[in-house]
């Protein structure tokens, strides 16, 4: 991967970001962006909390949607979710750090495929997410 293709995933993420608002509300910073990579992470508040105590499954979800969203589009191609599922592997609390990372599995024409890991700050997995993405030819910058 050249020095050019990252810094220009590096400005398709940072374009994304900017016009992301529940991205914003989650609290998501980019810790790393490369061609069909990204890595994220956020800190739970309590507002996401469920009526169970734990953190709402749809805030681990999210992080790592955000995640699959930067590494697929991270060529300037669009690209949209066809399907998503997610895996919990340990309830989250109010106070961790959560870290996702993307990683591509497999770059077609018009499909990607992509694994999102999601970890605590002990480094515990806590989510195991898949994502198919199709590619719709549009630039987003």
């Amino acid at each position: 991967m050249s020095t050019s293709e990252n810094q220009l995933a590096q400005q398709v993420v940072q374009h994304m970001m900017q016009e992301d608002r529940f991205s914003q509300w989650l609290g998501i910073e980019i810790v790393e962006v490369k061609e069909g990579y990204s890595q994220i992470r956020m800190l739970i508040r309590e507002e996401m909390v469920n009526g169970f105590g734990i953190v709402h499954g749809g805030i681990t979800f999210s992080l790592a949607d955000s995640a699959f969203a930067f590494a697929c589009n991270s060529r300037n191609n669009l690209s949209v979710a066809l399907d998503t599922s997610i895996n919990f592997t340990k309830p989250v609390q109010v106070g961790d750090q959560l870290t996702a990372t993307a990683t591509e599995l497999h770059n077609g024409k018009s499909t990607g495929l992509y694994q999102i890991a999601i970890h605590n700050q002990q480094q515990e997995l806590v989510a195991q997410f898949k994502g198919l993405c199709y590619r719709t030819h549009k630039t987003l910058i």
